[in-house]
């Protein structure tokens, strides 16, 4: 995870300065005061609810002025726009979904369109953070948004809800138009949109003349805040919000898990209301049909049917029960069919079978096959025995029959009467069902939503990822440093009250933990850089003194080193390389440059002349010497990652820039860049020092003696920086004159 901008922790001290660090994108603090946040939270909580408390009214005082005008308008939207545009998702929705329970004692079928509201609610605010309503253009943006919104996807409910039948529906342009006579769903629609239009017109203009009331720098105390540690404002809240991961932010996640479950549950709880609802509507069908099947059997005389199947229909008692049984289906809506049957192996014999507008009866007597539905019903059809009512879907549609035993005056099951209902209207009546429930239940699955993540987002993503902030802005380059990391670290002051906090109070243990550490570390590490810098200089003394010198020609070349390497990292050469490291190894590791002189022969390492040619190949040798010694330390102290530069330096201080160098006549940049630094300082050390066999030079004549190697026994970028530190060079050549040196690797 990275942070790619630092961000900035406080608490507010005073008004002006408050609303000076607002405009400025942060706010930075000297430290926390929870006593003085959590004043300001509870405020912070307050101001919102308030608000909304304001917004509800506002949205009913207007629903209520517009049905008192009868104007076709609505004017219940401006109190969910104001809040969502100051306030935030949450109250905004919360206002939306408050008005529309409240108007249902206004208008039952206002509750059907919460979430038309809450679609409202969502886009006010979203436009508010991406459009700040300050001109004409901007406020001609927000009435077109809302007026698509209310007037699409409302109009269409509108339109369904009327389809449906629903008694409680009512939408004032529909009564408009047909108080004057003008109505039909072609004209009803534009005609819907064109009244939205003007009513979030007037709308806007409310909100805009309550937003120009209230000044730019108080607005922010309306939006509904939680924050559990040191607030932050501005830039700095967003970029908060946008830390970048490898794949997916906490935040991704913790939206996406709410949409995914609450979408799930909302499924859930759809099909267990349908299953309920649909169960529901099957047994109060089921009590009708009992019902009808029981009055149609109490007007049939069981003792007529053996003479009604016998000899027709003439009998006046015949022509009078098919009356009766017809006033009791007709004077039922919900009915379809009623007939008597008498049931027989055969099938159903036919007793009454009254006609209806679409299907005729079956004639007196006729013999009607079971239905495949009725199959598990029949031997008990056959004995007499009452039945449950049975579903079926083949003949005649689908229906719910009832049969209701007819019995004669010995006791006796004669035949049965059968009330049939349709079973067509249950699924339009499912389908009412499931979009008035979608309606109502939609605008609170958002507001659950909206919470969620806002409870996330002030709980979780805010400050963990403020800890991931600090934490990345750490530097540990010296005690200052690390103490501010601490400072960083308190400043946050998260309180969460939950693992979040445990987590950053073990955040803030350990960072004071490796505070100490480090600054302890530290201390030990500078003891034993002191110490190994001591046994180098040591070792390279007793080297020095076998040359039988006086002077501190291993020191003089550490210096020289130094300020050249120096120069050259400000000169810009060799970028990259030059690194604080690169340099503090050249220093500590000069003093071990002529560490293979311990190899040669006090004989020739103490002449007092010029040595002979196999004398000087002797002296060579030192160079490869000096490297196998450092690398046999290297392999007993692996740790001691200067030794790699004394490698260098040993073994190839005497190789020149054109190649005629030694022990391996290595060229150009083939040589070790400490090298080809080490070779500038020990020619000069050796041309401005008296030797038992020549004067010193002059620092003129030493100085132009490098000019002129350069390009061909030194680096000519190296030459260049030491040349260019000649003042600081002479200085140290100054502090050392008149000590007498004899070693030299040129004699």
């Amino acid at each position: 995870m990275t942070v790619e901008k630092k961000y900035f922790f406080g608490k507010k001290k005073n008004t002006e300065t408050d609303e000076t660090k607002r405009n400025s994108g942060s706010i930075v603090s000297d430290g926390p005061v929870s006593s003085v946040r959590s004043s300001e939270g509870r405020m912070q909580l307050l101001i919102p609810i308030l608000a909304c408390v304001i917004g509800v009214g506002l949205n009913i005082g207007g629903r209520i002025a517009a049905i008192s005008g009868g104007a076709p308008v609505r004017l219940d939207t401006a109190g969910t726009v104001l809040v969502s545009i100051l306030g935030g998702y949450v109250p905004g929705i919360a206002v939306a979904l408050c008005t529309n329970l409240m108007e249902f004692f206004l208008e039952p079928a206002a509750v059907y369109y919460a979430a038309v509201n809450v679609l409202i609610a969502l886009l006010s605010t979203w436009m508010s953070r991406r459009l700040k309503l300050d001109g004409f253009k901007h406020f001609i943006m927000y009435v077109l948004v809302l007026t698509l919104v209310s007037g699409g996807p409302g109009g269409l409910m509108s339109m369904h809800l009327q389809s449906l039948g629903s008694e409680n529906y009512s939408n004032m342009v529909r009564e408009y138009l047909m108080d004057r006579g003008i109505y039909g769903n072609y004209i009803w629609l534009p005609l819907n949109v064109l009244f939205d239009f003007v009513d979030k017109i007037l709308t806007m203009v409310f909100v805009s003349a309550v937003l120009c009331l209230i000044p730019e720098r108080s607005r922010s105390r309306f939006e509904l805040t939680g924050w559990m540690q040191e607030p932050v404002y501005g830039n700095a809240e967003k970029e908060l919000e946008e830390v970048k991961t490898h794949r997916f932010s906490l935040n991704t996640k913790i939206v996406t898990v709410l949409i995914s479950f609450s979408m799930a549950l909302a499924l859930i709880c759809t099909a267990i209301s349908l299953i309920l609802f649909r169960n529901y509507s099957i047994q109060q069908h089921e009590i009708l049909a009992k019902g009808i099947a029981k009055m149609a059997a109490s007007v049939v005389d069981g003792d007529s049917v053996e003479m009604y199947l016998n000899n027709g229909d003439q009998y006046e008692s015949y022509a009078e029960t098919e009356r009766l049984l017809t006033s009791i289906r007709d004077n039922s809506a919900d009915v379809e069919y009623i007939y008597v049957y008498k049931i027989v192996s055969d099938g159903c014999h036919v007793v009454f079978d009254l006609d209806t507008e679409e299907v005729e009866g079956s004639p007196l007597g006729t013999v009607i096959p079971f239905d495949t539905a009725f199959m598990p019903y029949v031997s008990g059809l056959l004995s007499g025995k009452p039945i449950e009512p049975i579903i079926s879907d083949e003949t005649y549609g689908w229906l719910l029959t009832a049969y209701e035993p007819v019995y004669d005056s010995g006791g006796e099951c004669v035949c049965y009467a059968a009330a049939d209902i349709s079973m067509n209207d249950l699924t339009a009546y499912q389908g009412e069902f499931v979009f008035k429930l979608l309606s109502i239940f939609s605008g609170f699955l958002i507001l659950i939503l909206a919470l969620g993540v806002w409870l996330a987002k002030y709980h979780l993503i805010l400050p963990i990822n403020s800890m991931s902030g600090v934490t990345e802005q750490f530097e540990y380059d010296d005690e200052y440093a690390r103490k501010a990391n601490i400072k960083k670290l308190a400043a946050l002051d998260i309180c969460t009250g939950d693992e979040v906090e445990v987590l950053y109070r073990a955040l803030m243990d350990t960072t004071e933990e490796s505070a100490r550490f480090f600054e302890e570390n530290k201390q030990k590490t500078e003891k034993l850089d002191a110490l190994q810098s001591g046994l180098v200089m040591v070792l390279a003394d007793m080297v020095e003194n076998r040359d039988e010198a006086t002077g501190s020609h291993v020191r003089k070349t550490a210096a020289y080193v130094g300020i050249t390497a120096r120069k050259m990292r400000e000169m810009g050469y060799y970028k990259g390389q030059i690194t604080d490291k690169f340099i503090k190894d050249c220093v500590n590791s000069a003093p071990l440059h002529d560490i293979g002189k311990i190899c040669i022969p006090d004989a020739i390492l103490n002449k007092p002349g010029k040595l002979t040619e196999k004398e000087f190949e002797i002296m060579k040798t030192h160079a490869p010497q000096g490297k196998k010694v450092i690398e046999q330390a290297i392999a007993t102290l692996p740790d001691a990652d200067y030794l790699n530069e004394a490698k260098n330096l040993a073994g190839y201080h005497h190789e020149k820039w054109n190649g005629s160098g030694y022990p391996e006549g290595l060229s150009g940049e083939d040589i070790p860049l400490s090298a080809r630094i080490m070779a500038v300082a020990d020619v000069f050390d050796a041309l401005v020092s008296k030797r038992c066999y020549k004067d010193a030079f002059s620092y003129d004549d030493a100085l132009g003696i490098i000019k002129k190697d350069s390009g061909t026994h030194f680096d000519p970028l190296v030459a260049d920086a030491f040349l260019n530190a000649k003042e600081e060079v002479l200085e140290v050549a100054d502090s050392f004159a008149g000590q007498y040196f004899s070693g030299s690797d040129g004699k």
